[in-house]
């Protein structure tokens, strides 16, 4: 179901109506985390990947099949255990009874993919994931099976109990678009899940989007005018947090070991790019990059001794820097 628009305006004001209906309808399900629902759906309108830290049982599960309840997309769960091997999640060639060898196609060979607990499997399996999420295809004996479009993984990753897990390297967390906090709710958020949770009540969700107008967003949002002003702002906040080069400031010298690359900037300008969008304005301001920034820069800044042992963390580094 392919939506011809008129012009580019007319398409911007169709994804602004199309996200207020995406979360008017996840809302019915999910109770608060607003913010969390708006950041993995610009990472999924923006073709980026994105990864959601919290403790367990903060319904990180629930959203994202909510999420692709409401798009028309085919959906998979992946859990991440410490002997899954890549070729449980790319497939694997079997022989069929004519003795010829078939593709038996894994579960990555879906529209949203949920990469549950992704730390807790050994690196070689991360790294077929990886590189599925990077080149939107998989290889397996040679020959190359393109994913279907559109491809979008959101990985959790829990941030307690680290004994047994295999944390992300920093180059592999730097596929992932946005790394997503979730916080507890608050006290009446609470009241409200478990009022939901523990009666009878079941929601019938409506289909949003389809496929067809998910991909259609995506391209939309790289035409996106942005003015010279904005673009150079996003990319001085990536090049502020690089220690020891001329922009770094004071904060990103004494706390910083390691700072983002050229990624962040492509990704907070296609972010606030998105971000403008679903606002319903034509292009994005400084504001709009200063409010996915913490999303796009938390996983690609690496703190030293010096900011752990005073307690300093990545979010308020990134405060300063505006």
């Amino acid at each position: 179901m392919s939506t011809e628009y008129r012009s580019d305006v007319e398409a911007v004001d169709a994804m602004a109506a199309s996200y207020r209906s995406l979360k008017s309808e996840i809302g019915k399900v999910i109770v608060g985390q607003e913010d969390v629902v708006k950041a993995v759906i610009i990472s999924l309108f923006s073709n980026g990947h994105s990864l959601l830290v919290g403790v367990p049982g903060l319904a990180k599960t629930l959203l994202v099949s909510t999420i692709a309840d409401v798009l028309d997309l085919d959906f998979k769960r992946i859990q991440f255990t410490p002997d899954l091997m890549p070729s449980d999640i790319t497939g694997s060639e079997i022989l069929d009874e004519s003795r010829h060898f078939k593709f038996n196609k894994g579960p990555l060979f879906t529209n949203i993919l949920l990469a549950d607990e992704i730390n807790r499997t050994p690196p070689k399996t991360q790294a077929a994931l990886l590189e599925a999420m990077q080149e939107r295809s998989v290889t397996v004996a040679g020959v190359n099976h393109p994913l279907p479009k559109p491809f979008f993984v959101l990985a959790t990753q829990n941030p307690i109990e680290q004994e047994g897990t295999y944390p992300l390297p920093e180059a592999q967390l730097d596929r992932f678009m946005f790394n997503i906090p979730l916080d507890y709710p608050s006290y009446d958020e609470e009241i409200q899940v478990v009022k939901n949770t523990t009666s009878i009540a079941n929601y019938a969700l409506k289909n949003i989007l389809t496929d067809t107008q998910i991909l259609q967003y995506q391209s939309l949002v790289r035409k996106i005018p942005i003015a010279d002003n904005v673009l150079e702002y996003a990319v001085s906040l990536a090049t502020k947090t690089r220690p020891n080069t001329e922009k770094a400031t004071k904060e990103v010298n004494n706390y910083i070991s390691w700072g983002a690359g050229p990624r962040a900037s492509q990704y907070l300008v296609l972010g606030a790019k998105c971000h403008a969008a679903i606002q319903g304005k034509y292009s994005p301001d400084k504001e709009d990059v200063q409010a996915i920034a913490n999303y796009v820069l938390r996983h690609r800044i690496v703190r030293n001794y010096k900011a752990e042992a005073e307690g300093v963390n990545e979010e308020q580094i990134i405060k300063t820097l505006f």
